[in-house]
């Protein structure tokens, strides 16, 4: 410790325990790990939307056309849901990546995804508190925050 009242004051602001770690676009929309600020959860999840709309206005253009020229429009129908069926099944599991990333940066387990079930009271919670406030800055029980 400097004993010299006249020095100007000294702190160490970097800690190697608060790196940021940068996650690759595989790991931020496929893993449960790691944590995802604000924006990147945001963007990840309205690239998401997007592509999910653009597949399915594809797959409802693909079923106009089977009605229009089938005999059989029960066919195209049933086509179409599989399609529908069969896309929900990454889109889901990429919702859930991102949900439990931006709890994990909240400090909080994953299962607090389940407070969306909750009447009324659950999907605002989750908007409030994955979309709009901040994760903690430092490095807590999920990791270091991430690029």
């Amino acid at each position: 410790m400097n004993t010299d009242i006249y020095a100007s004051p000294q702190a160490a602001l970097e800690h190697s325990s608060d790196s940021i770690a940068p996650l690759t676009l595989k790991q931020i929309l496929f893993s449960f790990e790691g944590r995802i600020g604000r924006k990147t959860f945001w963007l990840a999840s309205l690239a998401s939307a997007l592509v999910t709309w653009a597949i399915t206005a594809g797959l409802v253009a693909m079923l106009v056309a089977a009605i229009n020229t089938s005999s059989d429009p029960a066919s195209g129908i049933i086509t179409y849901m599989a399609l529908t069926f069969l896309l929900c099944i990454p889109t889901g599991w990429i919702g859930l990546a991102l949900q439990a990333k931006r709890w994990h940066d909240r400090n909080k387990s994953a299962w607090w995804i389940l407070i969306m079930f909750v009447p009324l009271i659950g999907p605002f919670w989750v908007l409030i508190e994955a979309g709009f406030l901040p994760g903690s800055p430092e490095t807590n029980d999920y990791g270091a925050p991430s690029a």
